[in-house]
């Protein structure tokens, strides 16, 4: 028998259920919560396969350049996006999976290409959602363009840098008396949203580099800084002056430090690499 035949065999037997609401209206938001609820423990969201917190396998369609991509991402269309779902699902051995859809027909479609078995059971975001909830949903949706992730925002990070990453920690209490969970989820804005797509200027990136740096005690200055960005993230380049009798290997970690976290924080870019030169050193005149 060959692999991928083994593979869907054991797909097989996995229960499968679905999460239908239209596009907007808080299933992404809701889906940790259903889970939970009926003890399953695995999620495919819009091209992820989730395992409680973690992002097991796939990637998110949110990243995708135009609508019509996302839907076929979600869909896995692509047989190497396909196969990795599959394999990841070989690996874990789920016993029940949700899988979050706008509609009857893609929840089935996504099973089918994923070779699973036929939805058992559908909940409909209007069996766990108010209407009111469900407007309020797609109010943010429409005038913000935002999207909710079911994963821990240190979970996608490398993968969305500069997409306006917010987390969200929802404490929950489960049913019949059971322990309660926290349900984290990020939000983020995607490339295709109505907004339009947005630049931050490398001024920007120096502008908060040369803020910090009128704090420290033993960085006189920072005289050159260089940015270059890509997909995963950014590198940042800088040439330093110092006071003379400063540990700058200390110093310069610190002062690394401190720009990564203020970036990530202030522009949501994912700071890979931060490389600091001592161009020269000078007294400090005050003590003379």
């Amino acid at each position: 028998m060959l692999l991928k035949d083994m593979l869907i065999k054991d797909n097989k037997k996995i229960k499968v259920y679905a999460f239908v609401g239209p596009s907007g209206t808080g299933k992404s938001y809701r889906a940790q919560m259903v889970a939970s609820e009926k003890n399953i423990n695995f999620i495919i969201d819009d091209g992820l396969l989730i395992k409680d917190n973690e992002v097991i396998a796939g990637e998110s369609a949110k990243k995708a350049p135009t609508k019509i991509e996302t839907v076929k991402h979600a869909l896995f269309y692509k047989d190497e996006e396909k196969e990795e779902i599959i394999k990841a699902l070989k690996k874990y051995k789920p016993e029940s999976i949700l899988i979050l859809g706008t509609s009857d027909g893609m929840v089935s479609k996504i099973a089918q290409n994923l070779e699973l078995p036929p939805i058992s059971k559908t909940i409909y975001i209007s069996d766990v959602a108010t209407e009111e909830e469900m407007q309020k949903a797609r109010r943010i949706r429409v005038t913000q363009g935002k999207h909710v992730i079911p994963v821990p925002t240190f979970e996608i990070k490398k993968d969305f840098s500069g997409f306006l990453l917010d987390p969200l920690q929802i404490f929950k209490m489960k049913g019949g008396g059971q322990d309660p969970y926290i349900a984290e989820k990020s939000i983020i804005r995607p490339t295709f949203s109505y907004l339009g797509n947005f630049t931050i200027s490398d001024t920007v990136f120096r502008q908060i580099i040369q803020m910090l740096v009128k704090k420290e005690k033993d960085i006189v200055k920072i005289s050159k800084i260089r940015i270059d960005k890509y997909g995963e993230g950014m590198s940042i380049y800088m040439q330093s002056i110092v006071k003379y009798g400063c540990n700058i290997e200390e110093c310069h970690k610190k002062f690394q430090n401190k720009v990564k976290k203020e970036i990530e924080r202030l522009t949501s870019m994912n700071v890979q690499k931060i490389e600091i030169l001592v161009k020269s050193i000078i007294m400090d005149e005050t003590n003379n």
